[in-house]
């Protein structure tokens, strides 16, 4: 270490005064490796005591059971036959079932001391699901955040009986179908697809929801060729389709621009799936060619 230390003072007095401004003396972040899933975002809760997780449990044991039951019960029951009905949608999230907002998360980026965004998730006086509240750029000075200004929801990681990480598989559809109710902004759809490694953690798919503002509702029908990849916020190089068997989570989110600070609302009665016969396109957005192993974010 003090070798290196001692390099890098000879490099400072053979470089000139303009090649040394351009150094970058702050910390690497490395973005090959992440700790845990949260990369650093985590609630501060209190650890709960083993007798209290000991509680907990076996509340939780009798409805495990019963669901693990009803999950034998279709596998024995299942048709392996698969019907495609073009035109006919099948409800995913449905915001007039009972207890939907307990399967639903709410995040801002005041959650984490970074902004000044407030959000909520409840039911609007016409039964359907309002997420609202108020963007606000204006963010911690404390040198190190550069943009915030968002406010998000996400459905629940989808499990199995005992807890078990499980996973939407949407394979026989090729179309998106929601009925919402929007102000005129601008909301971003995110499909989760976070897989086993560390770099497939953060993978996302997005495509841009554009609401007409209001009163009447609107369909909107988006093609999951549409959907495109990031991860960290990062849009992709290297591009790919939506693996329709691995998404974990699904959600939306708003962000604030400049001038555009302020309150939203985004009223949402279903999400629902559909197979069109007639839409034929595999993936929306041209393939380029990188490197093997190798891929720029």
């Amino acid at each position: 270490m003090n070798n290196l230390l001692r390099q890098g003072q000879r490099l400072a007095l053979v470089l000139p005064a303009a090649a040394q401004q351009q150094i970058h003396t702050t910390a690497v972040h490395r973005t090959f490796w992440e700790r845990e899933k949260k990369s650093g975002y985590k609630t501060k809760l209190p650890e709960p005591s083993k007798k209290q997780l000991i509680i907990d449990g076996l509340k939780y044991l009798k409805e495990e059971i019963k669901l693990w039951r009803k999950e034998v019960k279709e596998h024995l029951e299942s048709d392996p036959i698969l019907v495609f009905r073009p035109g006919e949608t099948d409800v995913v999230f449905d915001f007039k079932s009972p207890n939907v907002l307990d399967n639903w998360t709410v995040t801002t980026d005041a959650d984490h001391g970074e902004g000044k965004s407030t959000a909520s998730l409840e039911l609007s006086a016409a039964g359907a699901g309002l997420f609202h509240g108020e963007v606000n750029s204006d963010h911690t000075k404390d040198g190190i955040i550069k943009r915030t200004g968002y406010a998000n929801i996400r459905t629940k990681r989808v499990r199995k009986s005992f807890k078990r990480e499980s996973t939407y598989d949407w394979t026989q559809y090729n179309m998106l179908i929601m009925k919402v109710r929007g102000d005129g902004r601008s909301y971003l759809i995110n499909l989760h697809t976070e897989g086993y490694f560390d770099l497939m953690w953060n993978d996302i798919y997005h495509y841009v929801l554009y609401t007409r503002g209001g009163p009447h509702w609107q369909i909107a029908k988006i093609p999951f060729s549409k959907f495109f990849m990031s991860s960290k916020g990062r849009v992709q190089d290297r591009q790919s389709a939506i693996p329709l068997n691995r998404v974990t989570h699904f959600g939306f989110s708003v962000a604030a621009k400049k001038g555009m600070d302020g309150p939203f609302g985004l009223e949402i009665d279903y999400v629902g799936l559909q197979y069109d016969p007639s839409h034929h396109e595999e993936f929306a957005y041209e393939m380029y060619q990188t490197p093997k192993y190798i891929v720029a974010t």
